[in-house]
């Protein structure tokens, strides 16, 4: 686990040489094809020498819960350990590991990390754009809802988003803890201010490789909205904005450098929450050998 730019993946590719492991993504925009630059995405060559699960598994214009995760994370695992290997779960959206280690409530726990997005998006764009989205996926919460009522519109959206179902239906998630034994490692960089470097340069390289014009063909496709869970992953939501003139190109970077950052810090904050996670600064020296000790360690021990 860790926030985004930690390095997670260059790490998790160092264990799946040296370990019989299997990898398994655990991220909210990488499971949607065709979002491959500004997800940061392995490329196809890496992907046929580190295969992944739970990459490409849906179309930009569906919806991907936290519950069908789960669901499908659990399958992956159970897939990869039948063929000898163990799973590592590497990504950095915190929502989707919680979920698979505590399972999800019949109606799920207010998420903060996620009510606060959805209140800096609104902040963004406005309360009424989040009521339309509201409508667009559950008319009939939206219909009881008044466009200024935050508190609901808050709510309605993150059931939906923790559940993939809408609120009206009144059945939602799944229950159980993970049964699994579970090896914690979180990359947390010591240094915000080298976090935030980070951040900024990988932005600016994905925009040199060809980002605006990934979400260009996206933009362009009939029937795919700015209200779409996909295109509100950060990167993407800044350049839809910038596609439709509301951004200009100096100021869709600000923003998209900014956003990351919030989001780094809404992972930084989660993480904090991981009392048994083991921190590793990766920018420490040994930091990857410190890792690979620890996997020894593990997968030494009694069997899961």
């Amino acid at each position: 686990m860790g926030p985004t730019a930690s390095g997670k993946t260059g790490f998790a590719f160092e264990l799946a040489r040296r370990f019989p492991l299997g990898l398994v993504s655990v991220d909210s925009a990488q499971v949607y094809r065709g979002l491959d630059i500004g997800s940061a995405k392995p490329n196809r060559e890496t992907l046929a020498r580190f295969p992944h699960a739970l990459i490409d598994l849906r179309d930009p214009e569906e919806t991907y819960s936290a519950a069908e995760f789960r669901d499908d994370a659990l399958a992956a695992m159970a897939a990869i350990s039948a063929g000898g290997r163990v799973p590592l779960l590497v990504g950095g959206t915190m929502l989707y590991f919680h979920a698979l280690a505590h399972g999800l409530s019949v109606l799920p726990e207010a998420a903060p990390a996620v009510r606060e997005r959805l209140v800096d998006e609104a902040k963004a764009v406005g309360w009424a754009t989040l009521h339309a989205r509201l409508a667009t996926l559950d008319p009939a919460a939206a219909a009881r809802i008044h466009p200024n009522d935050p508190q609901r519109i808050i709510r309605a959206l993150e059931v939906i988003e923790l559940t993939g179902r809408p609120l009206s239906a009144q059945q939602i998630g799944v229950a159980g803890r993970l049964p699994w034994r579970v090896l914690k490692l979180a990359l947390v960089p010591r240094s915000r201010a080298v976090l935030h470097r980070r951040i900024g340069e990988r932005f600016l390289g994905m925009v040199e490789a060809g980002f605006i014009d990934e979400v260009r063909r996206l933009h362009d496709r009939p029937g795919l909205t700015a209200a779409h869970p996909s295109m509100r992953a950060v990167g993407y939501r800044q350049a839809w904005a910038m596609l439709d003139g509301k951004l200009a190109a100096g100021e869709f970077v600000k923003r998209g450098i900014e956003a990351t950052r919030q989001l780094a810090k809404r992972q930084l904050t989660w993480l904090r929450k991981e009392h048994d996670a083991i921190v590793i600064d990766p920018d420490e020296p040994g930091a990857g050998l410190r890792l690979q000790a620890l996997v020894t360690r593990f997968l030494a021990s009694s069997p899961r």
